[in-house]
């Protein structure tokens, strides 16, 4: 059954799903293409008149609200899969407090319990299953020229792909609407499909914005995929300034707040703190902003078993309404920089690395030799798109590829991390175990 939507008629207008800002976050400048979610430009008085029939979403008057949805559960997905994710790669260090905005115990340990990780997989699939059935609703609405340079069409095609992506670099395995187990390769072999059908209709439709965002997407995802001339390629065609980022808001349901800086605001919560781990000294040694934190002369809420009560160290780099970058322009020349290394090239791929450093303002790294090159490659990739979701793929595909460079012992398992194991995708939620018929 189609879920039925309730409708409220608002006394202002509201932006479109896709519309350009200039901001400023961590270092970076760039032109960041924001979702408007129908919050920031709305005005909040409104008359419901209740539940609607679900056809009205095929009205094209109703295609931003399709569109819309599918971003706000993007939304909470990245919400957890960012928080949870960086317990288990020891971007943040938890403190002992479980529950509400908590980490649980075997999440502290690096264990991604499918009886706990439901949030991540439930929230980022219905993000994925609303994007795709809206491009379903707009193709059998429009005739097949306007699908084509539809303005929506694309941006349906963009957060499809986004989605995609999100699930295919985080989770274990793919399962397409209460389909069967399938490799989790099958979501970003999607991803790329959909994110080249975003290029297509945007270059059509005249949007730039979303043509530059699919892109940068796609080169993310061809580089898990392996086809890094594919990615290489696609990076090239982004400026240094670019930046798309899902965005959050501190106002209403607490649920909209950026989830990491919630949990760590200390306003009620301090589940989690930057001690413990590597961007704890490397923040102190370098002052790069994009690792900026504050050390509070407090405890965390809650203890440990290894360690009791921990330093509580407030992360800076999110607020309640700091968006979370899904691409950028610096990821980009760090793609070019891997593409590099992997063609034994380490002299050229250490100048890009240091092209991203020097836009954030930080000294540049000082190695020689193909090694330590991609330890650099490695470090900087962990700064750069620290907390933003990424990292345990990144772990996972360097793992799976035996690349040479080093880790922090405090990003393993291991003593220095207080890492028992870590899970590097999320699996299978329990629910979904018990909900499919055709998952055992």
């Amino acid at each position: 059954m189609m879920p039925q939507w309730g409708s409220a008629t608002a006394k202002a207008s509201c932006r479109d799903a896709v519309g350009a800002a200039q901001l400023r976050s961590g270092g970076r400048i760039g032109v960041a293409l924001l979702v408007s979610l129908g919050i920031a430009a709305c005005d909040f008085e409104v008359t419901n008149p209740g539940p609607v029939q679900d056809t009205f979403l095929n009205e094209p008057s109703a295609f931003v609200a399709v569109v819309n949805g599918a971003v706000r559960s993007l939304n909470e997905g990245l919400n957890f899969v960012a928080f949870h994710g960086a317990a288990v790669t020891r971007e943040l260090h938890p403190t002992g407090q479980t529950g509400q905005f908590g980490i649980e115990p075997r999440n502290s340990l690096g264990i991604l319990d499918p009886n706990e990780q439901g949030a991540p997989w439930a929230n980022t699939h219905r993000g994925r299953w609303l994007a795709e059935d809206g491009l379903r609703r707009f193709q059998e609405v429009l005739a097949p020229t306007d699908f084509e340079r539809n303005r929506f069409v694309a941006q349906g095609y963009l957060w499809a792909g986004f989605a995609n992506r999100m699930l295919g670099e985080n989770m274990c395995a793919a399962v397409f609407d209460k389909g069967p187990e399938q490799p989790r390769a099958d979501h970003l072999t999607r991803a790329e499909e959909q994110l080249t059908r975003a290029i297509q209709v945007g270059t059509a439709a005249g949007e730039a914005a979303t043509v530059q965002a699919a892109r940068a997407a796609r080169a993310a995802v061809r580089v898990t995929l392996g086809n890094w001339a594919g990615a290489v390629a696609d990076a090239a065609a982004i400026p240094d300034d670019f930046v798309i980022r899902m965005p959050y808001f501190a106002v209403g349901n607490e649920f909209q707040f950026n989830r990491i800086a919630h949990a760590g605001a200390n306003q009620p919560y301090k589940a989690h703190t930057v001690w413990g781990t590597p961007y704890e000294t490397y923040f102190a040694e370098t002052g790069d902003p994009r690792t900026a934190y504050e050390i509070t002369g407090q405890v965390g809420t809650g203890a440990l078993d290894c360690c009791g009560s921990v330093p509580f160290y407030r992360q800076l780099k999110y607020s309640r309404a700091t968006g979370i970058d899904l691409a950028t322009g610096t990821e980009m020349r760090l793609i070019e920089a891997e593409a590099l290394l992997r063609d034994g090239n380490w002299q050229a791929g250490l100048a890009r690395i240091n092209q991203v450093r020097t836009l954030a303002g930080v000294d540049p790294w000082e190695v020689t030799g193909l090694e330590a090159t991609w330890t650099a490659l490695k470090r900087e990739r962990g700064v750069d798109l620290w907390m933003e979701g990424r990292r345990l793929n990144d772990l996972r595909r360097w793992q799976a590829d035996g690349t040479p460079g080093t880790l922090d012992p405090r990003e393993v398992p291991g003593s220095a991390s207080n890492l028992t194991q870590q899970d590097l995708c999320f699996p299978i939620s329990q629910a979904e175990r018990d909900t499919n018929p055709n998952l055992s």
